[in-house]
């Protein structure tokens, strides 16, 4: 009997992750608690432990991307991590790092090319994209730290290569521990520019 609930509450919890997945990438939900929610309601899921959590909810979502993008999926991935290479060439001088669902993989048509910048306030790089005539909108993202504290970071939105490009910027010494992620609990994962160089060599 327990070995039948527990699969049950398996198969709830798979199922939700795919409804989940399939709200994320055809209406661009980034926020995978809501998207969660959503899901259970639709599918008349209420039990908590049949909810997935945020590392299932982004395998699921690999895997839709994989079965119904396929090769439109693959040039769009391609494309955004050609406009991330090239926007971090620009902001050189602020060791950029490519951070998100454009370095994982799970990027969508409704995805933005995440920046993680290091520099010593955040009006200079501000003053940086003014120079080169880049049109930004001002931001601010909460993250929390190793040190389980949420803290503010500001950041600048614009558009580059076809491409929404988000820059976080981050104090310089910011380089040496990454927040924490919202999908697992773990440092981010961060790319230099030669990283993702060598993603799309091997695409």
């Amino acid at each position: 009997m327990a070995r039948q609930k527990n699969n049950d509450t398996e198969r709830a919890r798979k199922l939700v992750a795919q409804e989940a997945a399939r709200i994320i990438v055809d209406h661009g939900l980034r926020d995978y608690r809501m998207a969660k929610q959503k899901a259970a309601d639709r599918l008349g899921i209420t039990a908590r432990g049949a909810l997935p959590g945020n590392a299932e909810i982004e395998t699921a979502v690999a895997e839709h991307l994989e079965i119904f993008g396929r090769e439109a999926h693959t040039d769009h991935l391609r494309l955004m991590r050609v406009a991330a290479l090239s926007a971090m060439e620009l902001l050189n001088l602020f060791t950029p790092r490519l951070v998100g669902p454009v370095l994982v993989g799970t990027a969508d048509e409704n995805s933005a090319v995440n920046l993680h910048v290091f520099a010593d306030s955040p009006e200079a790089v501000a003053m940086e994209l003014s120079f080169m005539g880049i049109s930004y909108r001002p931001y601010e993202r909460r993250l929390k730290s190793r040190r389980n504290r949420v803290e503010t970071y500001a950041g600048f939105e614009f558009h580059h290569s076809n491409s929404s490009i988000q820059v976080t910027v981050f104090p310089v010494d910011g380089i040496r521990q990454a927040p924490m992620s919202p999908i697992d609990g773990k440092p981010m994962k961060r790319a230099a520019s030669d990283a993702v160089q060598q993603l799309l060599e091997h695409a």
